[in-house]
């Protein structure tokens, strides 16, 4: 009986190994062949696809820097992602530790408001928030003779760190719940008031969470396509690195510079790929340790 039982365990250990490695393969092949395609020439792509490179082209690079303009669309990324994780942070924190650390009339609802929040598809409101900044840019143009909402990157950066709400507050505020009161009262014992305290005591306990926020906040604002489109639609100097790789991979495919296409492609995954394996294991532990404990 126990024969059976270490075999059958063997039987599954083998299929899940199997199964993760598919995965790993299915994954880093296609990242591996895309690194590879950057550095060819244009005239590699006409025999073998799958061949490495017969050397470094880094002249897609300087092509996609500066003649695609990857460059200025990649500092209005870092201008948006920057921006929108402050205005982020400075409203969730506070938001999370009254919600967690405090009773009030209407907590219960605004928790299961921003609950709520989180079965809320972005992509499912980008027309209405197009319109009601269009209008807004109506009414302004009307009375004042100027408008800015739209093709604005300090707008796109309150739309990112608006729509990122709901998921850092229910986050935080489930990490918050789980420190202990003692620390707080011994700075209210101390002298210190709720901001004190809140900065100095519960942010620092709660910084594993904190990091966590930031760093998936990074990963959602710096991929971002749909609401960047939509709203930077008439500015070509505004427009964000995956809208700006859209327009050069439109641009190359019908040029057949697929080399400087792919390098375009490097430039938009190479920061988040460097963040994500620096940082992954934190990342995951600190979403455990909020949504599992909250």
């Amino acid at each position: 009986m126990q024969e059976k039982k270490t075999s059958g365990s063997r039987i599954y250990k083998v299929f899940i190994y199997v199964a993760l490695i598919a995965l790993a393969v299915s994954i880093v092949v296609p990242v591996f062949w895309v690194f590879m395609a950057s550095i060819k020439q244009n005239s590699e792509f006409y025999g073998n696809p799958w061949a490495l490179p017969a050397g470094f082209y880094w002249q897609n690079f300087v092509n996609a820097w500066n003649t695609a303009k990857m460059g200025e669309y990649m500092l209005n990324s870092v201008i948006v992602t920057a921006l929108a994780l402050v205005i982020l942070l400075v409203v969730a924190l506070p938001a999370a530790y009254c919600l967690s650390r405090f009773y009030f009339k209407g907590r219960k609802f605004l928790n299961t408001a921003f609950m709520a929040g989180l079965f809320i598809n972005v992509n499912y409101i980008v027309v209405p928030i197009f319109l009601m900044l269009r209008d807004g840019d109506t009414f302004l143009k009307n009375t004042i003779g100027t408008q800015f909402l739209l093709n604005n990157l300090v707008v796109l950066a309150l739309v990112y760190a608006a729509t990122a709400l709901p998921f850092t507050i229910y986050l935080l505020s489930g990490y918050f719940a789980t420190l202990p009161h003692d620390f707080e009262e011994a700075a209210y014992i101390d002298g210190a008031g709720y901001g004190k305290t809140m900065v100095k005591i519960i942010f620092p306990m709660a910084q594993p969470s904190i990091v966590t926020i930031i760093l998936f906040n990074f990963l959602s604002f710096w991929n971002e396509y749909i609401i960047s489109m939509t709203l930077m639609s008439s500015s070509t100097g505004s427009k964000t690195l995956p809208v700006g790789l859209l327009n050069l991979m439109q641009a190359q495919q019908s040029a057949a510079q697929y080399g400087t296409m792919y390098a375009g492609l490097v430039l938009v995954m190479l920061p988040t790929l460097i963040l994500y394996i620096c940082v992954q294991k934190k990342l995951i532990q600190g979403m455990t340790v909020g949504g599992l404990k909250g």
